[in-house]
């Protein structure tokens, strides 16, 4: 298993627990709102001399609908909140040595659509196995 499927199955498992209707790992053609979209982060070289390290950014984005962003604030929040909560440990002997929030924004996509964005850096290492 790749260091990317690794890292996208540690988010989803983390992100289980909110109540959205459905998890994707790319846009969705349709899907019934409120939903969360979870794409592949971009990973860079982030190794040592004896472990293999990456660094990585990725984006939670969650999409909602109503006349005010109140639900979605709340949904944004257990987000954050379960991305930082996640297992160090990400299986394959892959671990996380450092996660932080970057940036989060909520907008309007257009009447009554709501989407927020939660931006993450995430630096793994690798123990040998």
């Amino acid at each position: 298993m790749s260091v990317q499927e690794v890292l996208q199955a540690a988010l989803v498992e983390a992100l289980a627990g909110i109540e959205v209707t459905r998890m994707f790992d790319a846009p969705p053609v349709r899907a019934a709102r409120p939903y969360a979209l979870v794409e592949e982060a971009w990973l860079t070289d982030w190794g040592t001399k004896d472990m293999a390290g990456r660094e990585g950014r990725f984006a939670v984005t969650l999409f909602d609908a109503g006349e005010r962003p109140v639900r979605l604030r709340a949904l944004a929040g257990a987000a954050e909140a379960a991305i930082e909560a996640m297992p160090r440990g990400l299986g394959q002997g892959w671990a996380v040595a450092s996660l932080v929030l970057l940036r989060s924004r909520i907008s309007r996509e257009g009447d009554g659509r709501w989407q927020s964005v939660s931006e993450f850096r995430v630096r793994m290492l690798r123990s040998e196995l």
